[in-house]
């Protein structure tokens, strides 16, 4: 208790110091909203399925079989009723205080932005827009919900495709560019909910060259170079604790 105790007073300073924070973040953000991850013993890919999700989630599987790609993503992808935690309020409020300019982060969630925060690059894309892969026309998730089986655009008949980024797919290039930005005039990054395996996503704290690197995951994580304070706490439990 000490320990996590001097850890945070730790991370209070650094925070103080700094006048611009970027938060880097993944998977395990969300987890304290409910949202389960793809790895860890209770993620997804431990869940017993027809396929393995790493193949149901991919681009080739979505065309090949869209129905039984809509049945997992819509039963494990696109949950109802959840809101945003601790980590995302706190890291919303540094931002409204002019502390924090930008959350880079994996998740397809959108709670950043349920949480108030503004500038938010979704690497991964999101489970809130949808789009007709024919005609372009914009669909919101209760539209993917109350499909029966492969969600159709009512003005041409074309499959209607979250704008996720599947396997096999490659990132928005805008986005990638945007998050280089952030990072590379960054201050302090704030790496926390990700074990830095995913890439490209993960290479991107590369970009970083500013004064104060923090990583904050309750698992093992990949440990960058400079990193000067590691914290194994749930993110959203240590967050909580810095005043803003």
């Amino acid at each position: 208790m000490e320990q996590i105790d001097n850890q945070i007073v730790k991370l209070q300073k650094i925070i103080d110091d700094s006048s611009n924070i970027v938060f880097f973040g993944g998977a395990g953000v969300s987890t304290e909203s409910g949202i389960p991850d793809f790895r860890s013993v209770d993620g997804l890919y431990h869940q017993e399925w027809d396929y393995p999700p790493e193949v149901i989630i991919s681009h080739s599987f979505f065309e090949a079989n869209p129905k039984e790609f809509y049945r997992f993503y819509k039963a494990k992808l696109l949950p109802q009723g959840i809101l945003p935690n601790k980590a995302h309020k706190k890291l919303a409020e540094l931002e409204k205080a002019g502390k924090l300019k930008a959350v880079v982060t994996q998740n397809i969630d959108g709670l950043h932005q349920d949480a108030g925060s503004q500038t938010v690059y979704e690497l991964h894309g999101s489970v809130l827009r949808n789009y007709c892969v024919n005609c372009g026309t914009f669909y919101d998730a209760d539209f993917i919900r109350k499909a029966k089986d492969i969600p159709l655009c009512t003005k041409c008949g074309g499959i209607v495709k979250p704008d996720v980024v599947l396997y096999e797919e490659g990132l928005d290039d805008k986005i990638i560019r945007g998050s280089i930005d952030a990072i590379s005039k960054a201050d302090c990054l704030i790496i926390g909910g990700t074990s830095l395996t995913v890439q490209p996503a993960a290479s991107l704290v590369q970009y970083f060259s500013g004064k104060h690197l923090v990583l904050i995951n309750k698992g093992d994580v990949f440990l960058p170079s400079g990193v000067e304070l590691v914290i194994k706490e749930k993110i959203g439990e240590v967050l909580e604790k810095i005043e803003v």
